[in-house]
């Protein structure tokens, strides 16, 4: 072999070795995952449904044209650069804020978060932050630029004249296809595509900037906007002032009473809770209703309580979010109440809570929790509610009160279970447990393959210090409305489980639950097993028994879930 043919075999390998990093780079700049709980990020093994389409995009412009100029270089490289960004947002603000990305709401925050944090930073790190972060994205643009030109100059004018070549990329752009169509025998091998959560974010913008679309999104009105239009003093008469609690009680499904062997261990507990209730001088009407979601999503339940809005479609939901709309929060502010929203599981800035409109927003570090960790989401919800208590007394002189209390300790994986307190005050201090009760519980590790015992006992805790908490804080009158958000995950439920979640309503106030009674909900904790409607119902039923003129002539939307 002479140098000649030497030194072209080591030009075609070079080139095959350049051809193969200028794939793989392209390929892992968006398939990559999130390194939980750091911005940082991970490669992933399996292929990007864009990146398919980038390349079917070169292949087929090399054999259309020959050849792409400079400038359809730079488009197509701008435009995989934005999706690439748009991967890295899609999965670090999960990860680290625990919801999907929503541009709405996200957009307006990185100036204001620069701003804020380069009051803070010496003038020097403030450029050398700028500079840096100016650099990381040139040095991105450069990079998928050389990959780019790298498949347009030599990987697609190999590839355009065999008929293999085009075999495999037609296979990829099927495989690609059916990865969008939600075939989820491709997941293994497809990453979660970008342009989905793009074209999403676009629609949620032009519903929030477009009045034309958000009236076809959105219902003309709901049942707080009758409410708000009531006469002055009439929309909670039936209340008297009594504070109002709503809870939505995280993962507590109805698989606790369809369920023979769960609903059988839960009896005891349930039998306690009522026997706490009665104690406190509180009665009990329960029923089910619909969730908008399963074993997730809570913030669909969350806004379709407070709303009256049907948010089953998570679009609705987002862009309601990007309104002025009525909700509970400011129907009680409107009749002289004090508003509460208590998120115990939020640690990281929440700008959505500027559509709540709550006088007073309490989330996780608010509460001021000195006792150590409870798994994943640190503060067990017994210390929330008695905390609460003491940051915000409930005596005569405060005004009424109207408080949204998510619960979060029985949020999935249902392990470790908090020890249940019964000396409120040492639960508030820094050692809230016996020592053997806490190396027990912070021994416990989350059994992701059988969660049902798990469950089955964070059920039962959320019934004990539920009911203890009634029972032992019962002095100003307050109606409680207590309510699942969801129903857990399959693995619990099984396949085929019905959405539905049991909902209880608690009070003094013998008038207004029956009221609630000529609604369809029954007496005590065991009610009929069927549904009275979706979650959002349950805002039209409580603002009917809260009027001045009761039910009355139920609406459509009631009459229909009634038998």
């Amino acid at each position: 072999m002479d140098l000649s043919d030497k030194y072209d075999r080591r030009t075609r390998l070079m080139r095959i070795g350049q051809g193969l990093a200028a794939l793989l780079l392209l390929n892992a700049c968006l398939s990559f995952s999130t390194w939980w709980p750091t911005p940082f990020v991970v490669l992933d093994a399996r292929v990007a449904p864009e990146f398919i389409g980038l390349w079917a995009l070169i292949l087929c412009l090399v054999a259309w044209r020959g050849s792409i100029g400079p400038a359809g270089l730079r488009w197509i490289t701008g435009g995989y650069a934005l999706l690439v960004l748009g991967r890295y947002a899609d999965v670090t603000v999960p990860a680290l804020f625990g919801r999907p990305i929503n541009a709405y709401w996200d957009l307006p925050q990185i100036p204001r978060f620069l701003w804020v944090s380069a009051q803070e930073w010496p003038w020097w790190l403030t450029t050398l932050v700028v500079l840096g972060a100016a650099g990381l994205v040139v040095f991105l643009y450069g990079l998928l630029h050389w990959g780019v030109g790298v498949l347009a100059a030599r990987v697609a004018p190999a590839a355009k004249d065999r008929p293999w070549a085009w075999g495999i990329s037609l296979a990829a752009v099927a495989l690609a296809a059916a990865n969008y169509a939600g075939v989820q025998s491709t997941w293994p091998y497809v990453s979660k595509p970008v342009v989905p959560v793009a074209v999403r974010q676009a629609q949620v913008l032009w519903g929030a900037w477009s009045p034309t679309r958000q009236a076809g999104i959105l219902p003309p009105s709901s049942p707080v906007d009758d409410a708000m239009a009531a006469p002055p003093g009439m929309a909670l008469a039936a209340l008297a002032g009594a504070d109002v609690v709503l809870m939505p009680l995280e993962s507590l499904g109805a698989i606790t009473y369809d369920d023979s062997q769960i609903s059988a261990m839960l009896q005891p507990a349930r039998q306690r809770f009522e026997q706490d209730l009665r104690a406190g001088g509180f009665l009990v009407v329960s029923g089910f209703l619909k969730s908008p979601t399963f074993a997730g999503g809570s913030d669909l339940t969350h806004l379709s309580l407070l709303s009256g809005i049907d948010l089953s479609d998570p679009m609705r939901h987002d862009v309601l979010l990007t309104t002025q709309r009525h909700t509970l929060v400011t129907l009680f502010k409107s009749q002289g109440y004090q508003t509460f929203g208590v998120y115990p599981g939020v640690f990281w800035p929440w700008p959505e809570r500027a559509f709540y409109r709550f006088d007073q927003y309490v989330d996780g570090p608010a509460l001021n929790y000195q006792g150590p960790a409870m798994g994943f989401w640190k503060i067990p919800d017994q210390f929330s509610v008695a905390q609460l208590e003491v940051l915000f007394p409930r005596n005569t002189k405060a005004k009424p009160r109207f408080t949204f209390f998510p619960t979060i300790t029985s949020h999935l994986p249902f392990s470790p279970v908090p020890p249940f307190q019964p000396d409120w005050q040492r639960l508030l201090g820094p050692n809230p447990y016996e020592d053997a009760d806490l190396q027990r519980v912070l021994a416990e590790r989350p059994n992701w393959t059988q969660m049902r015992p798990d469950y089955v006992r964070m059920m039962a805790y959320t019934y004990q210090w539920l009911g203890a908490f009634l029972r032992d804080h019962s002095g100003r009158e307050t109606f409680y409305i207590l309510v699942g958000d969801h129903q857990p995950a399959a693995s619990v439920t099984g396949e085929g489980a019905s959405w539905d979640v049991p909902v209880y309503f608690v009070s003094r106030q013998d008038r207004v639950l029956q009221r609630l009674t000529m609604l369809g909900y029954q007496p005590g904790m065991h009610p009929q097993r069927k549904s009275l409607g979706g979650v959002h119902d349950l805002t039209d039923h409580v603002l009917q028994a809260f009027s001045a003129q009761g039910p009355g002539v139920r609406n459509t939307r009631v009459a229909a879930a009634l038998p």
